[in-house]
């Protein structure tokens, strides 16, 4: 029986499926469904796959259907096993370390495609040669590289920034393009050096992202997730694979998208971030030398904060450190029950991945309409009572505007200087990602209030009561 057109019916389901989940993703109320979509069409193109999918040998006419099913679904379980629990223990902190994981097996899986086709049916087409290598170069780029990501925000691997390290990069990455082109030329006696190219990518994919700060983390994640979607799309062209086809060009172009836009929002080229030009060691040019803070305690912030009329929390890194969403959005009920107007503004890379703080305050039931975008709440400044900053640093600090010295330049902050108060929720006086010093702390208007977030909000909740 021909199963053709059944297999080509799960295929179109299977890719609007994607379709209309990448949409949905677009906003946060629909988001969670979104991701429910697209997974019903992943499990909808590999069942179809499994039950439907047969090859035809035009020289005898016998059919072959696929094969070693015990061990297919044996993987299958296991990886759905392993995946269900690691999603279920994770953090919100540890979030961007499971989306860098997750990312580099999709890129080893392409680079593993590649291995088994080259080494196994030995193409002689310069295009199918082609799309092989290149498959298993940007698999393993992506790979390695989120490897490297997920040890670097896991405080395991250290910045390496230098210029030697910055030519070298430069020097393999068109070598490897020269010997890709080169290989593909050649007949199959060529096929043993697709392991010099695995090798010689997997050095790269370390390479490549062991310069960049982690500062560029948000950049760095979403580059390496649109590689992964690349390979993916590379495989659904060497497979003859619809689904596979429009699946990698939906993650590979979203996460193309999404890098550029990332880019604009710190004012930076994609060259100026992967080059690691912007390092977590960088100096500011400025000093803080004589300048002092003022402190404030929980009562007389308690005090400030419900006499006002605007409040505005900015949200960072620190506020998930803490595991304090859920209390910040306590503390924003006690305040709208004191009548005070509250919103949550939102810098595109706070955080350590894309969209960090929106999943971050999703997670604790903070309405969507509350988060404002950067953009979108500078203007309001101005007319803001008090400006909260929760663990945020680079985000606000005013030197991107004012010292062309500092290492982060020209990158678009929110501008929480301009509001009328300014009280900033930190641990200690650390510096962030950057390596910087934050002139905001020093500003006349902020007081400091030391503390774990999550207590210190607390803190602040037992307050409002009494006021």
């Amino acid at each position: 029986m021909d199963y053709s057109a059944i297999l080509k019916v799960c295929y179109l389901l299977g890719s609007l499926s994607f379709i209309v989940g990448l949409k949905m993703l677009s906003r946060p109320d629909t988001a969670k469904r979104g991701n429910l979509y697209a997974g019903l069409g992943m499990l909808i193109a590999i069942a179809g796959t499994i039950l439907f999918h047969q090859s035809v040998n035009h020289a005898t006419g016998e059919v072959t259907r696929i094969g070693n099913l015990p061990y297919i679904f044996g993987a299958i379980l296991i990886g759905t096993v392993l995946g269900y629990f690691i999603a279920m223990k994770v953090k919100m902190t540890a979030m961007p370390q499971m989306v860098s994981l997750f990312n580099g097996m999709g890129g080893a899986c392409a680079a593993l495609i590649g291995l088994v086709e080259m080494n196994t049916h030995h193409p002689e087409i310069f295009g199918e040669r082609l799309i092989i290598f290149l498959s298993l170069m940007i698999g393993s780029v992506s790979f390695a590289g989120s490897m490297i990501a997920y040890g670097k925000l896991e405080g395991k691997i250290r910045d390496i920034g230098s210029k030697i390290l910055q030519v070298s990069n430069n020097t393999i990455v068109f070598v490897l393009i020269g010997a890709i082109i080169f290989l593909s030329m050649s007949g199959p006696w060529s096929d043993g050096f697709i392991w010099l190219i695995f090798v010689a990518s997997l050095v790269y994919g370390v390479l490549f992202v062991m310069p960049i700060g982690g500062a560029d983390m948000p950049v760095v994640i979403s580059l390496l997730n649109s590689f992964t979607g690349i390979a993916a799309a590379l495989g659904g062209f060497m497979y003859d694979n619809q689904v596979m086809l429009t699946g990698g060009i939906l993650v590979g172009s979203a996460g193309t998208i999404l890098t550029v836009l990332m880019c604009q929002a710190m004012n930076r080229s994609l060259w100026n971030v992967i080059s690691g030009a912007f390092s977590a060691t960088g100096p500011s040019g400025k000093s803080t030398e004589g300048l002092s803070i003022s402190e404030i305690n929980a009562t007389d912030t308690a005090i400030m904060c419900a006499y006002a009329q605007r409040v505005v929390i900015v949200p960072g890194y620190g506020l998930a450190v803490a595991q304090a969403q859920h209390t910040c959005h306590e503390f924003e009920k006690a305040l709208e029950a004191k009548g005070v107007e509250v919103n949550f503004a939102i810098h595109p890379v706070a955080g350590r991945m894309p969209g960090h703080m929106n999943v971050l305050l999703a997670e604790a039931d903070v309405p969507y309409d509350k988060l404002k975008e950067m953009e979108d709440i500078n203007p309001q400044l101005p007319n803001t009572d008090v400006l909260i900053v929760i663990g945020a640093n680079d985000v606000v600090n005013p030197c991107a505007e004012t010292d062309p010295s500092s290492p982060i330049y020209g990158m678009p902050i929110i501008k929480a200087n301009t509001a009328k108060n300014i009280i900033v929720m930190k641990r200690s006086m650390a510096k962030g990602y950057a390596g910087i010093e934050n002139e905001l702390f020093y500003d006349r208007k902020t007081k400091m209030l030391f503390g774990d977030a999550k207590a210190s909000l607390e803190k602040l909740i037992a307050e409002l009561k009494d006021v």
